[in-house]
């Protein structure tokens, strides 16, 4: 007998595996936060309403919904609401200027912004605004988040496929003007699975979201619960506590968390953390290199619960690699080997694969991958030369198959015809004990073209190590032409809200070889 034709059976798409998971589990609480939290029948109800709301202010199928608030559950009610109406969630960088802002909404065109009363005056008038839906409004001109979520009529359900575009992520920004990455449906769920099974996700699991929900790594953690059925927890505020997080961490018995490098070094430097009464089983990072002061500082706070890493980025739904625990000291600076939906391949310009032990590109191709770039074909030929997703990222290969990466591409120095590593510099000046964090770019040379100059945060500003002493510490570590030629002390690394160095703003400060560097600004 053939069965009833209805698409929606099938359908991967977060819609339907909303719907499911709140008939599965209705009373079991899914998001937590101070203000308040939802079981999910109040997440599913609240999502149907709000996107019937979204439906009546013209919303429609493959429309851009701008996403510009702080960590809050409302970000989750609009992500879900415009997957669940087929549109695609843009989220926004609250930290971006207004000009910042202006270009995001230019270039993807949403016909709604939903935001926050206190983000609300952040974004400067285009020429073509979008609706805007404010939490808490208070301005007749801006629809109210809660009378829309109350007062929409209920519409038929749209059906989504999974190959429908979910999200538009735009990338941090780290060499310039951040581009639209479009995800499907498809990619996150390929990746969410993957990430649940080689982590052993299960119900019992509480996921605390410690990175902004507009990453993608946030992104992918809010919908993790959606497959495991687990819970996740928001905390208050857009700053980083590391005293309060581990606080948090031991009240909600917190068993998985996600933060960048520099977090963990902060949580780890906190004292007596090591005695806490914590249900943590899996403490992972990932969104930069991890230097191995961070890891052995990481590896000693909590002994049961080995810390591995997450290796990605946004053009491939977040995670390609993973590094298990019980790998992370026998393999420490391995990003691991690649999950189950990914697919890698290290390789020369020519696109021709290197041996085992050489440096290529990383190179992936699979399920996760993005669709595009939005509006930009001539960036997305550019990432997908041969037919694989170009990464940039310059890694090798061991004999069992794990990965380390050695920089990104447009990292790695040229000096006299040797190719040098920014990454491994940095390793080499992090293990100098004056050191905090430092980073490595190449400034031009009158003779080798380019040569290597550090920036370096010191453990104590008021006695940094000199330059003399930087260089001299590396002479026994790093062949010399790799040691860097000059030392440039400042008070922090410029960051984007992701965490990354942005290695762009200390090269338009670098200066040459003989040119010293401009005072670095971090704003």
């Amino acid at each position: 007998m053939t069965p009833p034709e209805d698409p929606a059976i099938r359908r991967l798409a977060f819609g339907a595996q909303l719907t499911r998971a709140a008939q599965a589990r209705p009373d079991d609480v899914v998001y937590t936060s101070p203000e308040r939290t939802l079981t999910w029948a109040e997440l599913d109800r609240r999502v149907h309403g709000l996107a019937a709301g979204l439906a009546d202010l013209g919303v429609r199928h493959g429309d851009r919904v701008a996403v510009l608030m702080r960590n809050r559950l409302e970000v989750v009610e609009t992500y879900l609401a415009a997957l669940r109406l087929g549109a695609i969630a843009v989220p926004l960088n609250f930290r971006l200027t207004g000009p910042e802002i202006r270009f995001i909404l230019d270039d993807c065109t949403p016909s709604v912004l939903v935001t926050e009363k206190a983000l609300s005056g952040a974004v400067p008038a285009g020429p073509a605004d979008p609706v805007t839906v404010v939490v808490d409004a208070t301005k007749g001109a801006d629809v109210d988040f809660e009378h829309l979520v109350a007062g929409a009529v209920v519409r038929p359900p749209v059906d989504v496929v999974e190959n429908d575009a979910a999200f538009c992520m735009y990338t941090s920004g780290t060499t310039g003007h951040p581009k639209g990455a479009v995800l499907t449906h498809l990619n996150l769920v390929a990746s969410a699975f993957a990430i649940s099974l080689a982590t052993g996700g299960r119900h019992a699991d509480v996921r605390l979201l410690a990175v902004p929900m507009f990453h993608i790594a946030g992104v992918a953690n809010l919908l993790g619960p959606l497959l495991d059925r687990g819970r996740l927890i928001v905390p208050p505020g857009d700053t980083f506590d590391p005293s309060a997080t581990l606080d948090l961490l031991e009240r909600e018995q917190v068993t998985s968390c996600f933060f960048v490098p520099t977090q963990w070094q902060a949580i780890c430097a906190v004292p007596g953390a090591r005695d806490r009464d914590l249900a943590l089983r899996l403490p992972y990072w990932g969104a930069s290199s991890a230097p191995p002061s961070v890891l052995e500082a990481m590896a000693e706070t909590f002994p049961g619960a080995p810390s591995f890493a997450a290796f990605g980025q946004t053009e491939t739904s977040a995670t390609t690699c993973l590094l298990s625990g019980a790998d992370a000291l026998r393999k420490q600076g391995s990003v691991g080997r690649p999950v189950p939906t990914v697919e890698i391949r290290l390789v020369d310009e020519d696109m021709k694969d290197v041996p085992v032990g050489e440096v290529g590109e990383i190179v992936y191709r699979g399920p996760t991958v993005m669709s595009h770039y939005w509006g930009a074909p001539e960036a997305t030929a550019e990432a997908f030369v041969g037919g694989w997703l170009h990464s940039g990222d310059l890694c090798r290969m061991d004999d069992e198959g794990f990965l380390y990466v050695v920089d990104r591409k447009k990292d790695m120095i040229i000096s006299g015809g040797e190719n040098i590593y920014c990454a491994e510099v940095e390793a080499a000046i992090d293990s100098h004990p004056g050191v905090a964090e430092v980073a490595v770019v190449g400034v031009e040379h009158p003779v080798w073209v380019q040569t290597p100059r550090a920036f370096v945060v010191p453990r104590d500003p008021s006695r940094p190590p000199s330059a003399e002493e930087i260089i001299e510490h590396c002479r026994t570590r790093l062949a010399s032409y790799k040691k860097p030629t000059s030392v440039v002390i400042v008070e922090a690394l410029p960051r984007n809200a992701g965490g990354k160095v942005q290695k762009f703003r200390l090269r338009e400060h670098g200066g040459s070889a003989d040119r010293p560097a401009t005072p670095v600004s971090i704003d």
